[in-house]
């Protein structure tokens, strides 16, 4: 359905009348959009947050084809326990070459359908290469330099920290002389 022919304030106010609703008046809107009865052991709460979110899918889309398959793959490597595949599947496509200086040795590393190519070796993950690079632990993702990706709603992980720079207003507390030189001498 075309955006424009959607009535967004009458999709707004009845979603706004969902937690007023009965148990038994959430569980009836359920059967009506999803076309069978609701899980006994749901709560109220989850069953009208459910009932606004099909109700705007049923108004606005879903999800996307890609957005699905993606999440049905981290779902099938969830359940065989396969927790690298998630995360480095989601950060790094396969081909990707990542180049890291280290000791004076420039390491390239290159991303594999099924793991991390190193020296001539698969290893399952990032950090397993950082490891054998450096000799310690470290997280893979760090040592190269990869940054998360940005989310699409930039609200949804809630209020950033101030920036004492952006805010005139802020005052920062002076670093005691100690402390300067102690982080001076880590640097």
């Amino acid at each position: 359905m075309p955006r424009g022919t959607i009535d967004d304030v009458a999709l707004e106010t009845e979603i706004g009348r969902l937690p007023g609703l009965s148990l038994f008046e959430l569980r009836q809107r359920w059967k009506t959009l999803f076309g069978h009865p609701a899980p006994k052991s749901l709560r109220r709460t989850f069953l009208a947050r459910a009932v606004a979110y099909q109700m705007q899918v049923e108004a606005y889309g879903g999800l996307s084809a890609a957005t699905k398959r993606r999440l049905r793959e981290i779902a099938n490597a969830a359940r065989n326990g396969d927790a690298n595949a998630i995360l480095a599947s989601s950060r790094v496509k396969p081909g990707t070459q990542m180049i890291r200086q280290w000791q004076n040795t420039t390491h390239t590393v290159t991303a594999l359908a099924e793991g991390f190519e190193w020296n001539g070796r698969t290893y399952k993950s990032l950090s397993a290469v950082a490891n054998a690079i450096t000799g310690t632990n470290w997280n893979g993702f760090s040592f190269f330099g990869i940054k998360r990706a940005p989310s699409g709603n930039k609200n949804a992980s809630g209020p950033r920290r101030s920036n004492s720079r952006a805010n005139p207003d802020v005052s920062s507390k002076p670093v005691s002389k100690a402390k300067f030189a102690r982080s001076a001498r880590n640097a």
